[in-house]
Formats: C-alpha cells, structure tokens, sequence
C-alpha cells in the first residue's frame, strides 16, 4: 500500500490563482478523501481524477473550505447511484455551524422535497474515524474560536492541520517522525493563521524539516517561504508518504479485501 498526498490548491482565501486550499489521500494513485471542498475543489478533483469524490473530511466551515459542498449536494443529490453514498466526516462540534452555513437553507430544490444532508452519509466524529481501512485522527486546531476547526492524521504517515496558527504539542502527539506535516503558513501570521517567525518560534528543527507548507498568499510569497529553507507546497502536487503505523491500518485476513 502507497500513500500519496495531493495539494488540490494551496492558497490562501484570498490567492485564487493557488486554487482553493484543499488535498486528497490517495492510495495507490487512487483518491479516498478529500479534505476540504472549497469554490474550485469540485473542478480540480474531476480533472485529476475525472470522478467526484466520494468522501470529504471537513477541517472548519469557512467558505473557502466548504462552499463547493453545495455544487457537490447537486451533483449526488441528482444522481440516484450516488445519492446518500458520499460519505461526510466532520467533527460533531462542526455539525451545528455546518447546519447553519449549508444545510438550513429554504428549500435546497425549487421543487422542494429535498434535505441537504439526504446527498450525503453524515458521519460525526470526535477522536478520529475508520474510511478505507485506515483510523484517521482528528484533533483541535487554533483558528478563531475554540473548538472550531480541526486537522487530520494518519499517524507516521501525515498530519494535515486545516487553518490554525502553531499547534506543536498536538502535532508532537499526532505526527511523530517520519510522518509529513502539511501546515498552514503566510509569510506574516496574523491571530487565525501562522506565518514563517511563529513556526521558527514554536516548532523544533525536526519538525520543521517535515513540513510542507500550504494556504499561502500568492506565487511571490511562495518563493519567499521557499528561499527561507521549507517546502513549499504547489497546486496538483503529490507527495509520497511515509507508511503508517500498524494501529492506523485494518488488518484483513488473507482472501478478504478491505
């Protein structure tokens, strides 16, 4: 089994030339979740994959995380063979300010007839969920309110922390070595985001050295990450990742497929 990571887009809310910030764990070449779904995610995912997702873990419901969800209701809710199926994993305390955001809307079809949440197969979580065979961690992270955005691991494979500023302790717990740790970073941090002073600041060179850095500003702030010695991550980009540890994977007996 391969693990992959692939940086649908990687900018900042405001730097739509990255592309919204979002990544696929694929396994083998082959996608099994998306995290994050913002305005262009849906578009990136059908021209690398040509299929939609079939999963999504949502880190927080910021628009640029999560504004593509309501074309993604559309397309499954519309096609019988996928309505229902598209599996949602969200934090519970995420699901209320989802509810709100997404789901409350008046009549999400002009016929009426039809719930938010019939597309999808919500599946609230708390530490962590099983999806493909693999436990996934899940764990605060620091952007805006407690409580409010989460990141994701598989641990010795990757950590992926959503929008957050420095979260070392938990990163310590959840992505010890090899394991790559894709982290939200700008050249200047601001109280929700981390720039590149607060990873010197807070995080040890170990750490640093696997980090990938995504949720930047721009082509030119990109290079100014870059020149200060971290990777930095780019649009469509995938990057190999280290095996996890026997506890995160589902062990099948022989002649059983997972």
């Amino acid at each position: 089994m391969n693990l992959g990571l692939r940086f649908l887009g990687c900018g900042a809310a405001h730097a739509a030339e990255l592309g919204c910030s979002a990544a696929v764990v694929e396994r083998d070449g082959t996608p099994l979740l998306l995290i994050d779904c913002g305005a262009d995610t849906l578009n990136r995912h059908l021209e690398t994959y040509r299929d939609l997702p079939r999963a999504v873990f949502v880190t927080h419901v910021h628009m640029d995380h999560v504004a593509g969800l309501e074309r993604l209701f559309f397309r499954t809710y519309f096609d019988p063979a996928r309505r229902g199926q598209v599996a949602m994993y969200a934090h519970a305390a995420l699901v209320p300010h989802l509810q709100a955001r997404l789901a409350d809307y008046p009549e999400m079809v002009a016929e009426g007839g039809a719930n938010f949440w019939d597309a999808f197969r919500l599946v609230p979580c708390s530490r962590g969920f099983w999806h493909a065979g693999l436990w996934f961690d899940v764990f605060a992270t620091r952007h805006h309110a407690p409580l409010s955005s989460f990141g994701l691991a598989v641990r010795g494979a990757f950590a992926y922390t959503g929008d957050t500023r420095p979260i070392p302790e938990a990163l310590a717990h959840y992505a010890p070595e090899p394991a790559l740790i894709a982290h939200d970073c700008a050249l200047q941090g601001n109280p929700s985001h981390s720039g590149v002073d607060d990873l010197e600041r807070e995080y040890t060179k170990e750490q640093r050295r696997r980090f990938v850095l995504y949720h930047y500003g721009g082509a030119a702030e990109g290079a100014a990450l870059a020149a200060r010695g971290y990777r930095v991550a780019r649009p469509g980009e995938v990057l190999a990742l280290p095996a996890p540890v026997a506890g995160a994977m589902l062990h099948e007996p022989a002649g059983v497929s997972a």
